[in-house]
C-alpha cells in the first residue's frame, strides 16, 4: 500500500524545514526537538490528573495519573504506560496527549511514567523505574482508585520493550500479575537485524541511523542478545500476558513487532496483532492529525476493555 497521503505531507514538511537530524545532536538537544515536534498535539480532557513522585532507592521517578472521564465500576482497572522516545528522548509531557485518550477509551486509570533515559543512565535503569512504579501503584490502589487485580502495562516503541520487559521480570520474580500488555511498534530485538530495518532504513521519520544512535546511547557495551534487553531474545515466552500488537508499514521495527506476535502465539500466548498499512513509526502519538492514529487508539481502548473489565 502507498505511504498515507497525510503522512507523505507531513513528511515533507519536515524534510523541507531541514535542520540537523535528531542522532547528529546531544542528547539533551535532541529531547528538546522531539518535545518541539509534538507540541501540536491537542490533549483531551479527563477526569483529574495527579503529578505524583515515586521513590526507586535514591531516585525519584515523577509519574503522571490519569483518571478517565468515565471510569467504569467503583475502582477502574490499571494502566501503566512507558513512553516512546528510544530510550533517550521523550518524557511525561509528550506522552500526555496519548496517555489521556487511552484513560477515556479504555475506561483504566493511566499511570504514565518518567523513567530515567540514556545515555545519563544506561540499561536496565530505566526498567527498574518502571517496576518500581507498578509496584508502587499496586500497592496504592485504594489511594489511585483502581483495582489491583486489574492491570494492563503498555507503551510504544522503547516503551513497548519497557512494557514486555517487565512482563517477563513480573513472571520470572512473582511480581503483581499483569493481566494485559499493550505493545505499540515495540522495539523488540536491539540487534536491529530484520528486514524492515533496511528496507524502511531512511525517509519515514524514525531511520537506521537513529535507531542505531538510541541502541548506542541505551545499551553502551551490554549485549543486544541478552533477554534482559531484547524481548524476543529471553529463553522463554510462555506465561505472558495477553497481548495486542501494533505495528505500521513503512516502520524500521515492524517486523520485530510481527515476529515477536508470533513468538508469543508459539508459546501459547493469546496475541492479536494488527499493522496499519500506509503507515509509520510514531503514528498513533500523531492521532491528532492521522486517522489511522485515531483508529488505533480507539483499537487500543477497546482492547484494554475487553481484558481488563
Amino acid at each position: 500500500m502507498p505511504l498515507d497521503p497525510q503522512v507523505k505531507s507531513l513528511l515533507d514538511g519536515l524534510a523541507q524545514a531541514g535542520g540537523p537530524k535528531l542522532h547528529e545532536l546531544s542528547p539533551p538537544e535532541a529531547r528538546e526537538v522531539y518535545r518541539g515536534l509534538v507540541a501540536f498535539d491537542q490533549p483531551e480532557e479527563v477526569a483529574r490528573v495527579d503529578n505524583r513522585v515515586v521513590s526507586n532507592g535514591d531516585h525519584d521517578v515523577p509519574v503522571r495519573v490519569y483518571t478517565p472521564l468515565a471510569a467504569v465500576g467503583g475502582h477502574a482497572p490499571l494502566l501503566l504506560w512507558l513512553h516512546g522516545g528510544g530510550w533517550v528522548i521523550g518524557d511525561l509531557d509528550t506522552a500526555d496527549a496519548t496517555a489521556r485518550a487511552l484513560a477515556n477509551r479504555s475506561g483504566a486509570v493511566v499511570v504514565s511514567v518518567g523513567y530515567r533515559l540514556a545515555p545519563e543512565y544506561r540499561a536496565p535503569h530505566s526498567l527498574e523505574d518502571c517496576l518500581a512504579v507498578l509496584m508502587w501503584a499496586v500497592q496504592e490502589a485504594e489511594v489511585l482508585g483502581v483495582d489491583s487485580d486489574r492491570v494492563a502495562v503498555g507503551g510504544d516503541s522503547a516503551g513497548g520493550n519497557l512494557a514486555a520487559l517487565l512482563c517477563h521480570r513480573v513472571r520470572d520474580d512473582c511480581g503483581p500479575e499483569i493481566d494485559f500488555q499493550l505493545l505499540v511498534y515495540p522495539v523488540v530485538d536491539l540487534t536491529l537485524s530484520h528486514p524492515s530495518v533496511d528496507e524502511n532504513a531512511e525517509g519515514y521519520l524514525l531511520t537506521k541511523d537513529l535507531l542505531r544512535w538510541f541502541v548506542d546511547c541505551y545499551l553502551g557495551d551490554q549485549d543486544p542478545k541478552s533477554g534482559a534487553v531484547s524481548p524476543l531474545w529471553a529463553a522463554s515466552l510462555a506465561d505472558l500476558p495477553p497481548a495486542l500488537i501494533i505495528t505500521a508499514e513503512f516502520d524500521p521495527l515492524r517486523d520485530e513487532g510481527e515476529a515477536y506476535a508470533e513468538a508469543l502465539r508459539k508459546a501459547g500466548v493469546e496475541v492479536q496483532v494488527t499493522r496499519y498499512e500506509g503507515e509509520i513509526h510514531g503514528f498513533l502519538g500523531l492521532a491528532a492529525i492521522l486517522p489511522d492514529g485515531a483508529q488505533a487508539l480507539e483499537q487500543a481502548g477497546a482492547a484494554l476493555r475487553a481484558a481488563l473489565h
